[in-house]
């Protein structure tokens, strides 16, 4: 039964850091911290792993708590009932949690606001158009956190943000914002403006 425990936990844990580089932008959006946004983006390579482990040892968990139980030295099989962190409802409700931890990174975009700024350029002459490198951006939670940063700038028409790409592509009113401050809005978020 301690083993069982010592599997749920490792599933549990290996779930979180699997989504970890996703969940902390959403994170820092939710408390205000957004400079953190890119402190575990480190762990993005290895987030294949970490699911493919956590898919590893929830399976074992489910196995130990799904075989026939042992009998005891009489012959009668042992039926003493597990505690809860030890009851296959527990062990439901971590392989739930996992994964919906591991799916993070496909459905974050829902904890973003939609952009509902309206810009009134008076001359079409004072829109410019730039495209910026951005560094440390490894999901769309990455480019949802560098789209909302910009769309707070005043004067931004539209954003469009790839983290496959690694930029963004930025319209806005230069007599508004500037490109030092779109940068700074990037570099805010806990990733690197380049170029």
């Amino acid at each position: 039964m301690k083993s069982n425990k010592s599997l749920i936990g490792a599933g549990l844990l290996t779930a979180i850091a699997s989504s970890l580089c996703c969940i902390t932008p959403v994170l820092a959006l939710i408390s205000g911290s957004s400079s953190m946004a890119s402190s575990f983006s480190w762990l993005e390579p290895a987030r294949p792993y970490l699911i493919g482990f956590t898919v590893l040892v929830l399976g074992y968990a489910w196995y130990q708590k799904l075989k026939p139980a042992k009998a005891d030295d009489c012959g009668c099989a042992i039926d003493k009932k597990p505690s809860f962190l030890q009851s296959k409802l527990f062990l439901g409700i971590v392989t739930i949690f996992a994964v919906v931890m591991t799916l993070f990174p496909y459905y974050s975009d829902v904890f973003y606001p939609e952009h509902t700024q309206t810009t009134v350029v008076s001359d079409p002459k004072d829109v410019e158009e730039i495209t910026i490198n951005i560094e440390g951006m490894t999901c769309e939670a990455c480019q949802n956190h560098v789209n909302h940063a910009i769309n707070e700038l005043p004067g931004i028409i539209s954003v469009n943000t790839s983290y496959n790409k690694a930029n963004t592509e930025v319209n806005f009113d230069k007599t508004k914002t500037n490109l030092n401050d779109i940068k700074q809005a990037i570099n805010s978020t806990g990733y690197k403006a380049k170029n």
